[in-house]
């Protein structure tokens, strides 16, 4: 666990919930910690905080922000989220980080990259590490959404890392996503694969200026073109494909625009709700999943006999199904 909870004296439960419920970030941000915490105790008291604030929790709208590396994804949030809290919103912004393989810890460090979105009152912004968990996405970031709620935050943006099976998981915790893409379209495609623009409410082409306009132009059009060739989503929405620059701050607001269009149609035809249904019950079925193979793993001596069996599937003296046989009847 963050060591900077632990340095300070354990808070009361009820005061904490107080706290995040009061709008206090500082609250928020040792929720949060403690909901990313592996010791047991910690996950007993994090369960009941979850469940005690989730009455109040999922009046937001949650953002999915994601592209390649060098898209620019930290330079845009940071622009759209002035933006937003200029219009009187309160923004948060859970940036999943690639992990350090050895510490697991975050490397990136958001809140420097995002200077000026950091000091602004009414956002807050906490990079979370990938850890081991698939995709690059953290494990708790549906509750740190929840508790992002809970604290009043109108806006969530949960920024990927961009790369491996994080996109479709951060799919699944959003109302909206959004893909950043840079000029330079056709069969190249950025390094995205087609499923991952499948996925997407929204086509942004970052880095619109300069000497750079006329290639992004070029771009839009075949994305646009790409777009058409997808079959319908089930928000019955058609993806726009826009340009914009986040140094510039081009586009931004049009962006914007574009989302709330997005959301009065998906609330008004039904998806809005029937899409977060679908993806709590898959949260509930991911939970047990994780709860199993938690319960198998610490099992006394579980990994002493696994690493038998793996001996004897490397030298071809037992079939991979037969061990995992002999490990559930261990």
């Amino acid at each position: 666990m963050d060591s900077t909870f632990r340095r300070t004296p354990k808070i009361h439960l009820q005061d904490l919930i107080d706290g995040l419920i009061g709008g206090n970030r500082a609250f928020l941000s040792k929720a949060i910690t403690l909901v990313e915490s592996k010791r047991q105790d910690d996950k007993v008291q994090s369960a009941e905080l979850v469940d005690k604030i989730i009455s109040t929790a999922g009046k937001s709208l949650r953002i999915g922000i994601t592209g390649v590396p060098g898209v620019g994804k930290s330079t845009f949030i940071e622009a759209f989220g002035i933006q937003l809290t200029k219009l009187g919103k309160k923004v948060a912004v859970l940036s999943i980080d690639p992990s350090s393989n050895r510490t697991k810890g975050s490397i990136l460090g958001d809140k420097t990259r995002m200077d000026q979105l950091s000091r602004d009152p009414n956002a807050f912004i906490r990079p979370s590490a990938s850890g081991s968990s698939l995709g690059g996405v953290a494990s708790n970031t549906r509750e740190a959404i929840l508790l992002c709620e809970a604290a009043g935050f109108d806006i969530i943006i949960i920024e990927t890392v961009g790369v491996g099976q994080s996109e479709t998981i951060v799919k699944d915790m959003v109302d909206y996503f959004l893909l950043l893409m840079l000029a330079g379209g056709g069969d190249e495609l950025q390094g995205i694969k087609r499923g991952i623009m499948e996925m997407a409410d929204h086509i942004l082409i970052n880095k619109a200026d300069k000497e750079n306009i006329n290639a992004a132009k070029r771009s839009r059009e075949d994305y646009k073109n790409a777009v058409h060739l997808f079959p319908p989503n089930e928000a019955n929405w058609t993806v726009p494909v826009d340009l914009c620059s986040s140094l510039e701050n081009e586009g931004i607001l049009d962006a914007w625009k574009k989302i709330e269009m997005y959301q009065q149609q998906v609330v008004e035809n039904g998806w809005f709700m029937k899409n977060r249904s679908k993806q709590s019950l898959k949260w509930f079925h991911e939970r047990i999943q994780t709860r199993l193979e938690s319960n198998f793993y610490s099992q006394p001596k579980i990994h002493e006999e696994i690493k038998k069996r793996e001996l004897l599937i490397s030298e071809q003296q037992i079939s991979v199904r037969k061990a995992v046989d002999e490990l559930f009847n261990f």
